[in-house]
């Protein structure tokens, strides 16, 4: 009996190698592929892990069982028109996921609090740059739009560094030493007491372009950003005027809704803006394969699927 074919589609061709050799000893029933293998029969095609499929290429294999994105975020996945809407379509939410976005948080929160961007251009030019950053952490509160399971974990390792932290969600949540504001009625007073903006929020029609001139208008000047949620949810334009008149004193934006970011972009010579190619959260191949395995040995036990997407709601 043949193995069911998984299909594959992140990295490029050039990580194929690397992906087979984990699917080899994780989940050797498979036949792993590359996804423009033209010897693949449709017919045979039982899973597919990919990033950014064309449209109405999934839906030409009549028997998948499940779509697996190859990471958190299945943005490019589900804006495909003709997607098989019945095909569970499952995130990448590894258990390292949260320690690493949590690690990123922190990391880009202490670039914005110590001028990490004025430091490394600084560098580049092998000019010798002495200032002195005006805040430290007890005096710079982040707020976390999205207190999830992402969120929750960024708060937890930006507490112990002394920085408070407050948080913005669409129900009330009761996380250890963060103060929860809950929609728009509570929105205004999160966004002005927020020193250093966090965006985790899941993508639903309503968090579509969230951060843009109008979100920003109602912050106070010299509010540092951080956009870890989804390219979709800013205004990257907004953004760097933003930057360019001191409403926002610095930014690090690590999702885009073009990636590769193109060369020419303005976003790469902003220099108040630090960009990093959407990584924050990323686990290495063999934690995604060992993943992928025990979720498809789940579905093959006939056990529901977590972390899938659910297309009415849009998230």
């Amino acid at each position: 009996m043949s193995k069911p074919i998984l299909l594959v589609k992140s990295g490029g061709e050039a990580a194929m190698p690397e992906w087979r050799r984990h699917f080899a000893d994780l989940a050797p029933g498979l036949d792993v592929r590359w996804w423009d293998d033209a010897t693949v029969d449709p017919a045979a095609v039982r899973y597919a892990l990919v990033w950014d499929p064309e449209p109405r290429r999934l839906a030409s294999y009549p028997n998948l069982a499940a779509i697996f994105g190859s990471g958190a975020g299945v943005d490019f996945i589900a804006a495909d028109p003709d997607l098989p809407r019945h095909v569970p379509l499952v995130r990448m939410a590894t258990p390292g996921a949260a320690q690493r976005m949590g690690e990123f948080v922190a990391w880009a929160v202490l670039s914005l609090l110590k001028e990490a961007r004025r430091i490394g251009l600084a560098q580049a030019e092998c000019r010798w740059e002495v200032f002195e950053p005006e805040r430290t952490a007890p005096t710079t509160t982040v707020g976390i739009m999205g207190l999830g399971h992402m969120g929750a974990a960024a708060a937890r390792m930006l507490q112990p560094m002394g920085f408070p932290v407050i948080g913005w969600s669409r129900t009330r949540k009761s996380l250890p030493g963060v103060e929860s504001f809950v929609g728009e009625g509570e929105f205004e007073t999160f966004l002005r007491r927020s020193d250093i903006l966090v965006c985790l929020l899941p993508t639903t029609p309503e968090t579509q372009g969230i951060l843009a001139r109008s979100l920003f208008d109602r912050l106070r000047d010299g509010t540092g950003l951080v956009n870890v949620g989804r390219g979709s949810q800013q205004k990257i334009e907004d953004i760097l005027a933003a930057l360019d008149r001191g409403r926002l004193s610095g930014a690090v934006i690590d999702v885009f809704e073009q990636e590769p970011l193109p060369p020419d972009h303005p976003a790469w010579t902003q220099s108040k803006l630090l960009v990093t190619p959407h990584v924050a959260s990323l686990p290495p191949r063999r934690e995604r394969v060992d993943h992928v395995a025990r979720l498809i040995a789940a579905l093959e036990r006939g056990e529901a699927l977590p972390n899938t997407y659910d297309h009415d709601r849009g998230y």
